[in-house]
């Protein structure tokens, strides 16, 4: 009986024992400290993902622009009256909206009806940049971005050509610029149309 009584003693004083304030607090401490740390990476990757996400759009804008521009050299030469005429119709529609000059300039493709037959390509009108171009804005329903419909989406598109070889080669930039936190960022591709048929 004695021992068991002595057991029951220990065992209750062993159960009585707890952690002291410091041991709480030193607790909570390192528990902090790895939290904020945790919550300081966290943030970071997200911020990267933005970065990386606006950049991206930027970047396929930058190159939409190009394609736009080529697809555009390639009809005037394919179905004008003859290829020089083509290529000089080019040549005209781009340097007609001020693209060669600093500014640069723009093109609003929003009143293409893709389902005719008529070469719609042509028709799309470049504007001269005033300054700087306007934004850009996003559809959500076509998921395309255009000059009127949707909600601004801070990217603007600048196109300039220059004249090489004789004007037999048209180099074109296509810049698209984006604001990201506190800076401005820019995405630019450049390639060298040429009078491909003599």
């Amino acid at each position: 009986m004695k021992q068991f009584s002595i057991f029951n003693f220990q065992f209750s004083k062993q159960k009585n024992r707890g952690f002291t304030l410091v041991e709480t607090l030193v607790a909570i401490s390192i528990f902090s400290v790895s939290l904020v740390g945790l919550m300081t990476v966290l943030g970071q990757g997200i911020a990267n993902t933005g970065y990386a996400k606006k950049k991206a759009i930027a970047a396929f804008l930058a190159q939409e622009g190009i394609e736009y521009v080529r697809n555009i050299r390639d009809t005037y030469m394919l179905y004008g009256a003859t290829t020089s005429a083509g290529w000089t119709s080019f040549n005209n529609k781009l340097i007609g909206a001020s693209c060669q000059l600093a500014n640069g300039c723009y093109f609003d493709d929003s009143s293409l009806n893709f389902s005719s037959q008529t070469q719609p390509i042509v028709s799309i009108p470049f504007y001269a940049c005033s300054g700087s171009c306007p934004i850009m804005y996003y559809d959500p329903t076509y998921g395309r971005y255009n000059y009127a419909l949707g909600s601004s989406s801070e990217y603007r598109r600048k196109i300039n050509i220059t004249q090489l070889n004789g004007a037999t080669e048209a180099r074109i930039t296509s810049t698209v610029y984006y604001s990201q936190g506190s800076g401005t960022y820019s995405v630019s591709f450049s390639e060298s149309l040429f009078n491909w048929v003599e």
